[in-house]
């Protein structure tokens, strides 16, 4: 190692070392539910957005606090922490109140990403606020937070195949392999959008992602 790499690792360890004293202002919360048996579902695409970044990053969300995996990191230019509620997604507001009561974060810099059977496989819709629209997460977000002012990035995971096909069974169920690529991609677009939010707001990360698909 060169006297200018051990110099370039003593500002990268500097820097690190900085951003680790910085108070959390915003939560990343990706909704979803543990266990085996609901990996790679429909309703676990708030997870799979995270997981994806966690790959591609090395950032760590595997601490249980506030009834969730979470994890300290940076993310457009803030710092944040990320959750995985791990109460099941009906009660997932209990984890992010506590997490949002803890560190004082008021609704408008708590980004939820979450699925939504409205939009096709792949397409992402970027929200500043709003109702649940059904999905019971959010639903008891709401309900924790006694707010709709916070913003959500919502990943497309299809419509049901039949008006008749029971909802559950539905956002249950598995991707299929044509599927992969498009939710493959959504999900890490989807975190890309949270950074976005956090350095530019909402307006500017919908009018870059709202839409997008492979």
């Amino acid at each position: 190692m060169s006297v200018f790499d051990i110099f370039a690792k003593l500002e990268r360890d500097r820097a690190t070392a900085d951003s680790r004293t910085q108070p959390i202002e915003w939560l990343v919360v990706g909704l979803g539910n543990p266990g085996a048996k609901y990996v790679g579902t429909r309703h676990n695409a708030g997870f799979r957005a995270l997981d994806a970044y966690c790959a591609k990053s090395g950032q760590r969300v595997d601490k249980m606090k506030f009834k969730a995996l979470a994890g300290e990191g940076m993310l457009g230019g803030a710092r944040v922490l990320f959750l995985k509620p791990q109460t099941f997604m009906n009660l997932s507001g209990e984890a992010v109140l506590g997490a949002a009561a803890f560190y004082k974060i008021p609704p408008a810099r708590i980004i939820v990403l979450s699925d939504d059977i409205s939009l096709d496989v792949g397409a992402l819709r970027v929200r500043p606020k709003g109702s649940a629209g059904g999905q019971n997460g959010l639903k008891n977000i709401i309900y924790h937070l006694g707010s709709e002012e916070f913003p959500r990035v919502k990943i497309g995971v299809g419509h049901k195949p039949h008006p008749d096909y029971d909802l559950a069974d539905w956002v249950l169920s598995k991707f299929t392999a044509d599927e992969q690529k498009a939710i493959d991609a959504a999900c890490r677009d989807a975190v890309e959008a949270a950074a976005c939010i956090i350095a530019e707001g909402c307006a500017a990360a919908a009018q870059k992602f709202n839409g997008k698909r492979i």
